[in-house]
């Protein structure tokens, strides 16, 4: 059996780092990780300042202790939504595809979806894939990829492609 993925969950909110909501999209994130049988070895919540958020992103993927990096929320259209271009900053790599197949799913649930701005690359030997901040929409869009993800981590890690 494969050694199941090492994940770090950041919920990016303003409100939810302010204390003025509860965070439910990490917790959403968290349960579907589990439900694939990966350690969610951290959580923490940012607020959507850009230079924070790759700041962190930086230091839990140079760590080397994780495998998958999950963030959610800041992936919207609005004026705050700076969690892409963060994403992108920090990355070696970025995977098209994955955040492509996490619209066309969405598109199964809400036309909205085509107004996430989701990316997902690669930091190191980490991979980092950006999810919407509703909770729904956050696990629906990692259900959509989530038999991918132990895969690429073995490839970025160094395993062939079979």
């Amino acid at each position: 059996m494969p050694t199941p993925l090492r994940v770090a969950i950041l919920t990016i909110s303003d409100s939810v780092s302010q204390g003025k909501y509860e965070d439910r999209s990490g917790p959403s994130v968290a349960q579907a990780c589990l439900a694939h049988q990966w350690q969610v070895a951290s959580a923490s919540v940012l607020p959507d300042e850009r230079g924070h958020i790759e700041e962190r992103l930086r230091g839990l993927a140079d760590s080397g202790s994780f495998d998958l990096i999950l963030t959610t929320g800041g992936t919207g259209v609005g004026p705050r939504d700076v969690t892409p271009e963060a994403t992108s900053a920090v990355c070696d790599k970025l995977i098209p595809g994955l955040a492509e197949e996490m619209r066309r799913k969405g598109l199964e649930s809400t036309p909205r979806a085509v107004l996430s701005r989701c990316i997902a690359g690669v930091r190191g030997a980490t991979l980092i894939v950006n999810l919407p901040g509703s909770p729904k929409g956050a696990a629906e869009s990692l259900a959509a990829i989530a038999a991918l993800l132990p895969h690429a981590s073995q490839i970025v890690h160094g395993a062939r492609h079979e």
